[in-house]
């Protein structure tokens, strides 16, 4: 059946902590079986220590090899979503992004090979790709997690990496009437870094679960509510040019000394403070009448709104126009640490960006019981995303142009988080510092004023949905190796947009008499400062971007006129899958020892195609878009088994194979192409060097394709006490490069132009050669009194994870770093919980890995990530112990050690991108659950 035995169910039964009269005993029997409940005493196992035993069911009773989290255990911890307590996991981490867990990666593979599910239902996304933001799923309204490292038959939404099933609770199994309410106050500790947004928020969640006639039906309904603060210090270092001009400026006719090593391009460092929002509704009625009727009908909605305010300054230093180094510099092994750079215009920013995006998941399922051996299972299913960005520059600085204003000198010293300088110029001084644009950057009408670019709009709206059908039919059988065959089929079609749009911006007083320097800020407008003393440069003026905006200051141009890849950043993707499966599960025994597992097959039929745009650059000015298509179809057949053999008493020994397949980005999937023609090339013969060239996606985009193999050994010692190893090794049939493809242009017409060739390569995403990866895990859960009895409430949980690859574009090219993959995880908790009190620490640490990133432009940029360690704990007391049944109150904190997250440019670490300190996050509340 679809519907699998939940973690909780198995768990409380085997730990005798609920009893359970069938539906099919007679009313007389249920009366008794009820009085005698009565007289029975109850032990109530609460807190840490059944989350644990939640959890470890979930694992020894899976088929797969699997990692569990339940709704106790995510409860406990001092998580803002899903995500935090996923990253725990064996085998898992995350990316941070504004300082919390945003993607996840399964077994050193990047968040494109991992595939998120709710109640077994794909989930659509808000970003360009499929990968899931699970920050946007409160773990209040989670009843568990359950991690699928290997597939089975009946898992729709495989995947290479692994599939994430979020679930919500089912209200009959949960089987008592249930009221749970919790608050707690937020507090970040860096303070308010703009003080136009606040430094504190609060978190609210309620929910209620009840049956109904006679325990035939039942409802679950939760509310989550966040207000969430972020305060965020951040440098960004454009690059590392080397050979930098070394000052003074030469004579006439002469040329510019150079420094012999690599110095940082440009410089923007920057305050960020907000505010996340997120409002969440859970909820699911499930009826069954009889013994052969169960269906559920689930409803999942939240809302997402970040809101950030950003101020800061950009310093072109060694690439900025007329800027020269000093001669008094210092140069250690190829990179300048310290000097000072001269003729330097900053150009001061105050930007306001804000995300709305919302989440919508429904879903219908009906179990149905033909006889005592066939089952039917009918799934209907809905999801759908929905993002807007909103993203605001403004400018200013000492004087419109480069020609114009003060410039700063500026002494740099090179630091881990990037630098720190000294200066002349009082960056908050409203006299000094004007609106308008300092620097030559853009060109809004395409007639040669590089001075009129006061600022930016960058607008993209996403939408996704996704819709699905499931008919399954299960037989079970009473003898043989094999306890039942499931057989079905699934369809489902899923259709993802994306508008780019962009707008510059331009004051209205450009150009008037009077302004030629810029503008002076009207003091209504102004916000104080923000400090930039964390590099050296004091205060920074501050201003409300977003009321500068409304008023009418800034005449808003479209920008595709002269934005050639925005055009092409516009697209539509569509895929059809129709997926037919069948799966016979095993439940025998090999020598005395019970053989558990599965075997089975998906043949799955995939119709895919792209609406897109192609945009011609005109050599001699100017853009022609073209409407484009593509697509393609094909078929996968996609095998499986899992094998566990009890080689003795709780321990088990599995081994599982499989072949997987990821789908490709749908970006990636994009029709659009952007074509260039160089008109100094037109006489050309050669295709090496052709008039033609382009780049842009490819709608044929098949997904990567995978064999592996899996081998476990788990000793499961006690209820709350296990210990694991496991190795993997993953064959990659192919893997998706960057690559030049021969492209024919002969239906493309540059007025004016004849060229000899109608042929140039195009760089486009393609599917290439493969390569390995494999690792190991070892996990384990332990409670220190078992062993020894004055530790009795002292336990802790162990992971370690190692993953490694090679995987190369074709066979004479060499191995490439896969995103996403740290070779060394390390997740470790220590708790202890004893008389009402509960405390834990966690730790989780990730070696370096090449990460992704929002570039400027939006787009995705890869980049080294140092390593991190992140450590969170949490204190509560259960006033249980003093009869107050269900309250308890908490302490809560995150990245108690303020870790940063910090990008380089590889493989020196001395060349940062990115250093971004977040703070810390504390969090007291109360739960209170009658």
């Amino acid at each position: 059946m679809w519907f699998k035995p939940s973690a909780l169910t198995l768990a409380l039964c085997a730990a005798g902590l609920s009893t359970a009269v069938s539906a099919a005993e007679p009313e007389a029997q249920q009366e008794g079986a009820k009085e005698s409940l009565e007289n029975v005493e109850t032990i109530s196992v609460r807190g840490i220590r059944r989350s644990l035993a939640l959890s470890q069911a979930e694992k020894m009773e899976n088929t797969s090899v699997v990692e569990a989290i339940s709704a106790e255990d995510i409860g406990k911890l001092p998580d803002s979503s899903i995500a935090e307590s996923i990253a725990r996991l064996p085998g898992l981490t995350s990316q941070r992004l504004d300082g919390r867990s945003n993607v996840v990666s399964v077994r050193g593979l990047s968040p494109d090979f991992t595939t998120a599910t709710l109640n077994g239902r794909e989930q659509v996304t808000t970003g360009d790709n499929r990968g899931v933001e699970f920050d946007q799923y409160p773990s209040e309204l989670m009843s568990g997690v359950v991690v699928y490292k290997t597939p089975d038959a009946s898992v729709m939404a495989q995947a290479v990496g692994g599939t994430i099933d979020m679930q919500t609770i089912r209200p009959l199994d949960h089987g008592e009437t249930s009221f749970n309410v919790s608050a707690r106050g937020e507090y970040n500790d860096m303070g308010e870094l703009n003080s136009d947004v606040s430094d504190s928020g609060y978190r609210f969640s309620v929910s209620y679960i009840d049956q109904f006639l006679d325990d035939t039906l039942g409802l679950s309904i939760g509310f989550a509510k966040m207000s969430s603060p972020n305060q965020e210090e951040r440098t960004h270092i454009w690059g590392y040019p080397s050979d930098p001009k070394v000052g003074p400026p030469p004579a006439e006719g002469e040329e510019w000394e150079t420094a012999p090593g690599a110095v940082m391009g440009g410089y923007k460092p920057y305050v960020r403070s907000s505010e996340l929002e997120r409002d969440s509704v859970m909820a699911t009625l499930q009826f069954q009448p009889n013994d052969r009727i169960n269906t559920v009908f689930d409803l999942f909605y939240s809302e997402f709104n970040d809101a950030q305010m950003l101020r800061g300054i950009e310093l072109p230093l060694a690439w900025g126009g007329g800027v020269y180094l000093d001669p008094d510099y210092t140069l250690e092994d190829g990179l300048i640490t310290e000097g000072t750079f001269h003729n330097v215009k900053g150009l001061v920013r105050n930007d306001y960006t804000e995300t709305d995006a919302s989440n919508l998941s429904l879903g219908w399922n009906l179990d149905y019981a033909v006889g005592d051996n066939w089952t039917i299972n009918t799934d209907i299913a809905y999801s759908r995303a929905k993002r807007t960005f909103f993203a605001l520059e403004t400018y200013g600085g000492t004087g419109r142009g480069l020609a114009n204003g003060a410039k700063d000198s500026l002494g740099f010293r090179m630091t881990d988080s990037g630098a720190v300088f000294s200066h002349l110029l009082d960056y908050s001084d409203p006299n000094l510092i004007l609106l308008g644009a300092p620097q030559n950057w853009g060109d809004p009408e395409g007639n040669g004023r590089w001075d009129s670019q006061d600022g930016f709009l960058n607008n993209p709206d996403i939408e996704d949905e996704l819709t699905s059908f499931r008919l399954e039919g299960e037989r079970l059988f009473d003898s043989g190796a094999f306890s039942a065959i499931q057989f079905g089929v699934n369809y489902s079609e899923r259709e993802k947009s994306k508008e780019d749009k962009g707008y510059f911006l331009t004051l209205n007083s450009y150009g008037q008499p009077g302004f030629e320097m810029g503008q002076q800020i009207p003091q209504q407008y102004l916000r104080g400062n923000a400090s930039l003393d964390f590099i050296g440069l004091g205060n920074l003026i501050a201003w409300d971007p977003m009321a500068l905006l409304n008023d009418g200051f800034y005449n808003v141009r479209d920008a595709a006129s002269v934005e050639a890849w925005r055009a092409v950043n516009n697209w539509a993707v569509k895929e059809q899958v129709t997926t037919l499966y069948t799966k016979l599960d095993i439940d025998t025994e090999v020598g005395y020892r019970r053989l558990t597992g599965n075997v089975g097959v998906q043949l799955v039929h995939t119709d895919q195609s792209s609406d897109g745009n192609a945009v011609t650059v005109n050599p001699d000015g100017g853009l022609e878009v073209m409407p484009s298509s593509g697509g393609t179809d094909y078929w996968e057949v996609l095998p499986s088994a899992n094998l566990g053999l009890e080689v003795a008493d709780d321990q088990m020994l599995r081994f599982a194979v499989a072949r997987t397949l990821a789908r490709p980005r749908m970006d990636q999937m994009n029709a659009g192409l952007e074509i260039g023609f160089d008109k100094d090339k037109e006489n050309s013969g050669d295709l090496d060097n052709s008039p033609w060239s382009g780049s842009g996606g490819n709608a044929e985009l098949k997904p990567w394709m995978a064999w592996q193999f899996d081998l476990s050994y788990e000793n499961y010692f006690s209820d709350q006490g296990y210990f694991a190893v496991a190795g993997y090794y993953k064959y990659l049939e192919n893997y998706i490069y960057q690559q030049g493809k021969l492209h024919d242009f002969s239906d493309v017409m540059i007025p004016g132009y004849d060229p000899v060739l109608d042929q140039g390569f195009i760089t486009t995403p393609q599917n290439g050669d493969g390569g390995h990866i494999w690792g190991f895990e070892l996990s384990g859960s332990f409670g220190f009194g078992e062993w020894v009895p004055a530790l009795d409430g002292f336990g802790t949980m162990l992971s370690y994870s190692y993953a490694d690859s090679r995987v190369k574009e074709d066979s004479d090219s060499d191995p490439i770093q896969l995103p996403g993959l740290s070779k060394d995880v390390v997740n470790a908790t220590v708790y202890y919980e004893k008389f009402g009190f509960q405390a834990r620490t966690s730790v989780r640490y990730r070696s370096e890995f090449l990460g992704e990133v929002s570039s400027t432009t939006l787009q995705r940029d890869k980049r080294y990530v140092q390593a991190e360690t992140i450590v969170d704990a949490q204190l509560a007391y259960d006033f249980s112990e003093l009869g107050v049944e269900g309250l308890v109150i908490l302490l809560q904190g995150n990245n108690l050690t303020d870790e940063p997250f910090v990008t380089y440019e590889g493989p020196d670490s001395r060349y940062i991108k990115d250093h971004q300190s977040y703070g810390r996050n504390f969090m007291l509340g109360f739960s209170y659950s009658f």
